[in-house]
């Protein structure tokens, strides 16, 4: 746990490129060194280290035999020490390349700078911490929750406002029935490792990819093909059963992290918090693990509110809750977050999207499954090709992908690290039609923040098939179709007679077959006369005999189409979001005297917690009764700002509030004029004092530009009021 008192190390930091520079601070990427073959140079090393070997052996071949003379043993010394210096050499190249370029003491440095300035700046600290804290859990302070504030305000009017969606409100308790159906009661585990002395509890398959990356990272020795094994490893990390998963950590004999016990087989953890609905404990809730499954119960009454009329998307924002195994790396992985999520429902015969021509022009960091596959790298490609080259699967997840392209930068996160990776096959749901993940770079590495997905109509089909209620949507023909239609038609008597009480679950159950399992049936039950049906709300699978159900099609004449809607779910983590930023907007720079580093978080206006500051330059009451004006006047226009009053140097108090990420500061030096400074360039100009506010109003909201404040009033020097 961090303690908030500490202060960074800027004697490490200040040489970096990354925290250097005024307007245009720069962070640090990985990508940034020149491609070189990890293989080869492993390959290189091994053989480099066999020849060290034999020339050792040389050496002292050489060293014991009367016949050697001076000068050859020299020779065969001064031949060992070149392959020393070679083998050095080959090992930094390789260090280099695994660290990817900066190293983990530069990115830990990196992050530790940014964490101490948020926890001291109160953007956000550990719960409880009087109590020494709970893992996974943490309060925003409040320049966090300003910029949280900000995060969900745009993105109310990025997406719910423009795009016209349905906004809906839902409990955070939720009853198991529906938990059922959606699959997370079964489902939602992750595989569970304890210390066999101590009980601590590890998350299994992080334990054995943070072994396989330290393994690649740390230890040159290893040879190109058991690197490329342990890669193969990690790339199908998430298609290891909990047995082969053991088998792995035994493997590499993986112990307890901090104990060095030895840990038990894995085994599944389900994440979801429990709870009981009423005092008598009987019904069975959970606290939800996403908001979704509120909008999907819902279908049915948010498409009548929105005239039966598809496609329609609903959104929600709320709290989610996971009881992760072992939660790490901050906001990243926490047991309760904000999650903003949009359920767009779609005809499945139809994804095309009537704006998809406003983001198939744009070009941006994608990174295909295929490439993937064949060891590439993400490459900045145009939207549109894409989609018709059936990268992407349709118009309206690419119209999402586009969207959520626009939101993220618009936020202030570097468009160099951001990317869009496709699931691979092994990550893919079985019912999904393609699924794709916003990923932005952080000194932890590349963090998944937004999964866009079309889940075809998985979701609708399963409540449906759960609670009995059609979750269906019509398209009215202008004139009747004659259309081979599907007929399944189970027999309730015989139903009855066999299954008693249950005979309304299967009968629910054979109604909601699908076309193409309900035809595998037929076929089963023609040449076995019985066959196996799993029943979902009785929790088993029955016997269907071939006197229970007729499945056949006929030809029918119909006045409308009747179907289940496909689903593409944009699905935002915030806290990771802002996290994110957190990182991309850090920066240092030198005090004016050149003694210490002072840190910027360099928010756009749109998503910064405070948007303006007001010092008067000296304690004077003039001075004060002007801003006090020019509060009014900024809390009139709606602009959040504070007053310092305080007797401090202007210069600390620029840094204090650079340091909060403040983008503009009025400083009241005369009765008539102000002096307004820009963060990042430290650039001043003149005001008048009636004109502040709406100036600060217009360049915060978008309106005008600082390039165009800086055009229209007069220069102010910063050498009086400046650092």
């Amino acid at each position: 746990m961090l303690l908030h008192k500490l202060r960074p190390s800027f004697t490490i930091l200040s040489s970096f490129s990354f925290l250097s520079s005024s307007s245009s601070p720069r962070v640090y990427s990985t990508r940034s060194m020149a491609t070189i073959d990890e293989s080869s140079l492993r390959k290189a090393l091994s053989d480099k280290q066999s020849a060290l070997e034999a020339q050792g052996n040389a050496v002292r071949e050489l060293k014991s035999s009367s016949a050697a003379t001076k000068s050859e043993i020299e020779a065969a010394i001064e031949a060992l020490n070149a392959l020393k210096l070679d083998k050095s050499s080959i090992e930094r190249q390789l260090q280099a390349l695994i660290s990817n370029g900066e190293g983990a003491v530069n990115k830990e440095a990196f992050r530790q700078a940014v964490v101490n300035t948020l926890e001291r700046r109160l953007f956000y600290i550990p719960s409880f911490k009087i109590y020494r804290g709970v893992a996974g859990l943490y309060d925003y302070g409040p320049p966090g929750c300003s910029v949280k504030s900000n995060i969900l305000a745009f993105w109310r009017q990025h997406f719910v406002l423009e795009e016209n969606m349905l906004e809906v409100d839902c409990p955070c308790v939720t009853p198991e029935v529906v938990l059922k159906a959606s699959g997370h009661v079964e489902k939602f585990t992750d595989l569970m490792v304890k210390d066999e002395k101590t009980g601590t509890c590890y998350r299994a398959d992080h334990l054995l990819k943070d072994f396989c990356n330290e393994k690649l990272q740390k230890d040159l020795t290893i040879s190109s093909d058991k690197a490329a094994e342990i890669k193969h490893l990690l790339a199908t990390l998430d298609d290891l059963s909990a047995e082969e998963l053991g088998a792995k950590i035994k493997e590499f004999g993986i112990v307890a992290p901090d104990t060095k016990n030895p840990l038990s087989d894995p085994y599944p953890f389900n994440l979801m918090f429990q709870t009981s609905i009423g005092p008598s404990g009987s019904s069975t809730g959970y606290m939800r693990p996403e908001t979704a499954q509120g909008i999907f119960v819902n279908f049915r009454d948010l498409y009548y509110y929105n005239g039966s009329k598809l496609p329609f998307a609903a959104a929600q924002i709320g709290q989610a809750f996971r009881n992760e195994i072992s939660p790490r790396q901050g906001l990243l992985r926490v047991r309760e977050f904000t999650l903003a999520e949009i359920e767009h429902f779609v005809d499945p015969e139809d994804k095309s999207h009537p704006k998809y021509s406003e983001v198939a022009d744009l070009e941006f960091l994608m990174f295909p499954r295929q490439e993937q596959v064949s060891g590439q790298s993400a490459k900045r490609v145009r939207l549109g090709d894409t989609v018709s080259k059936g990268i992407v699967n349709n118009e309206t997840l690419a119209y999402f992908i586009g969207r959520v392209y626009l939101f993220l930068t618009r936020l202030g996160i570097d468009k160099e690290r951001l990317r869009f990776r496709q699931h691979l096959a092994n990550e893919m749901a079985h019912y999904a039609a393609d699924c794709w993940d916003a990923e932005i770079e952080s000194s932890y590495g590349w963090i998944e923040c937004v999964g866009i997905a079309d889940r075809s109509a998985y979701d609708l089909r399963a409540h449906s098939e759960k609670s009995g209620v059609q979750l269906v949507a019509q398209e009215k023909y202008s004139e009747p179709k004659e259309v081979e239609k599907l007929v399944i038609a189970p027999v309730k008597k015989e139903l009855g007679v066999a299954f008693k009480g249950s005979q309304k679950n299967v009968v629910e159950a054979l109604e909601a077959m699908e076309e193409k399992e309900a035809l595998e049936m037929k076929v089963t039950l023609e040449s076995k006369g019985e066959v196996e049906f799993e029943v979902c709300t009785l929790g088993k699978t029955v016997t269907i005999k071939k006197n229970m159900v007729n499945i056949q099609k006929e030809k029918k004449k119909e006045h409308q189409r009747v179907f289940t809607p496909s689903v593409i779910e944009p699905s935002f983590g915030i806290g990771r979001i802002i996290y994110c930023l957190f990182e991309h907007a850090f920066y240092t720079r030198p005090s004016k005297a050149g003694d210490e580093q002072l840190n910027v978080f360099r928010f756009p206006p749109l998503v910064a917690p405070i948007k303006c500051t007001v010092f008067p330059l000296v304690q004077n009451q003039k001075y004060e009764e002007v801003a006090k004006f020019i509060s009014k006047s900024l809390t009139a226009a709606g602009i959040s700002h504070r007053i310092d009053i305080t007797g401090t140097s202007i210069g600390k108090r620029y840094a204090r509030t650079d340091e909060l990420g403040v983008p503009f500061a009025i400083t009241v030096d005369s009765t008539t004029s102000v002096t307004l400074r820009e963060r990042d360039s430290k650039d001043q100009v003149r005001v008048d004092v009636e004109k502040a506010a709406s100036v600060v109003k217009e360049v915060t909201e978008g309106q005008t530009t600082w390039a165009d404040v800086w055009s229209t009033f007069p220069h102010q020097s910063s050498t009086a009021t400046d650092d």
